[in-house]
């Protein structure tokens, strides 16, 4: 089973990356970008009997910083 681990700053925390990205996207003429955060995603290929739990175990214990990150699990259809 594909799953994808979506995780960003919580907000409120200062993200240098995102104001980067804003930076060189006004650089290079693109206008009307708000704000930008940027994250990261983490793709899994686990058996198919892996449990939610252990799965939120994964991020809590090593893919996510709790303190400063938010984290997002989502299963992927197989065909």
């Amino acid at each position: 089973m594909k799953v994808h681990i979506h995780v960003s700053l919580k907000s409120g925390v200062l993200d240098p990356q995102g104001r980067a990205i804003h930076h060189e996207l006004e650089a290079l003429g693109f206008s009307g970008v708000n704000d930008v955060r940027a994250g990261k995603l983490i793709e899994l290929d686990v058996a198919d009997d892996t449990s939610d739990d252990d799965l939120d175990q994964m991020c809590r214990k090593l893919l996510a910083n709790m303190v400063i990150e938010n984290y997002r699990i989502e299963k992927l259809e197989t065909a």
